[in-house]
């Protein structure tokens, strides 16, 4: 197939190559993770599972791309999103918890954001990105907020997904 990355697959090597560490780091740590993703659509996902023994690790994704998905696959609160918002520190981090709630996963994180070129604010422009890791067993907290200064759809949704690999690492 003439559309295959020089590396052989569908998506650029710096994608497989995180995810890959992902799936060896996960795996010699004995921990497995699930996804739930917003604005990157499934590409976390879809990187894992490009790797060779990625069903070792990879327990689940949910592609929660509305509110309303949001709230029925992951339990996230309507008064959060009403409150702060799908793109807020607090959505994300309940993304995340009812990930961890509705899988086998060791580790969980979860991506929302404004890829654009539409939907950006004042107070959350496009390129506004909110990540939330929640670990079994643990009450420790990682969420942050991002921003990609002005860019594309595409690299705004291929930054989000590199950074969610890098938080799945152990």
């Amino acid at each position: 197939m003439s559309d295959l990355t020089s590396n052989g697959g569908i998506l650029p090597e710096e994608l497989l190559t995180l995810a890959a560490r992902v799936v060896a780091e996960n795996r010699a740590a004995g921990r497995t993770v699930a996804l739930a993703e917003s604005c990157t659509g499934g590409l976390v996902a879809a990187a894992i599972t490009e790797i060779a023994g990625s069903s070792a690790v990879l327990d689940r994704g949910f592609v929660t791309y509305s509110n309303e998905s949001k709230i029925e696959l992951l339990g996230v609160s309507s008064d959060i999103i009403d409150a702060f918002g799908a793109v807020s520190i607090a959505c994300a981090w309940a993304m995340a918890q009812g990930a961890l709630k509705r899988s086998n996963a060791d580790v969980t994180v979860s991506i929302s954001g404004i890829a654009g070129p539409d939907g950006g604010t004042e107070l959350k422009p496009v390129g506004t990105v909110v990540f939330a890791r929640a670990l079994r067993g643990t009450d420790e907290v990682l969420a942050e907020e991002r921003w990609f200064e002005p860019l594309s759809r595409a690299e705004v949704r291929y930054r989000a997904a590199v950074v969610a690999l890098e938080l799945l690492l152990p």
